[in-house]
This record gives structure tokens, sequence and C-alpha cells, in this order.
């Protein structure tokens, strides 16, 4: 299983407030493959059953990013986690 502690310190290092990264260029980031799963949507969304902790998402989180996979599948834009980026539910 892939270290999520090295994409969460590689996010933490970071200065946008949104970028993209394709599938591949965080297989370098890890050191290793991500798993089949990680194609799915589901898999990265952090926003999506937050009380299902994933090693993935909680790196993601605990770097002050949302993570959302692109459509097609190449990649994963993550977005600075601001109290505007909170979903407000009506």
């Amino acid at each position: 299983m892939p270290d999520y502690d090295l994409l969460r310190e590689h996010l933490s290092k970071q200065t946008l407030d949104e970028f993209v990264l394709s599938m591949d260029a965080i297989e370098e980031i890890l050191d290793d493959a991500l798993p089949r799963a990680s194609h799915r949507a589901s898999w990265w969304e952090t926003e999506r059953a937050p009380d299902e902790k994933m090693p993935q998402r909680e790196a993601c989180i605990a770097a002050g990013y949302i993570a959302t996979r692109l459509p097609d599948g190449s990649g994963v834009k993550f977005r600075k986690k601001t109290s505007k980026s909170v979903r407000k539910w009506v």
C-alpha cells in the first residue's frame, strides 16, 4: 500500500490555491502504484462520505486540500480548503 504521508508532505508544500496532478505524477510522489480503485471518483472525493476514513483522503485533508478526480480520470484536482469551500446543505 502506498505511503500517503508522502502525498500529504507534497501537498503541504504547495502554494497554489488550486492545481491538478496527473495519476502518473501522484504515483511518482508516492513512489508506488495507485490501486485500481483510485480511478473511481469516490475514492478521492474528500467531501463525499466524510465519516469514511481513507488514508488518501486523510492525507489531502491534513494538507488543507479538497481532492476531486477529473471527469476523464486522468488526474486529480486539489483545491485549498477554505471556509467558502465547505458545502452548505439546505
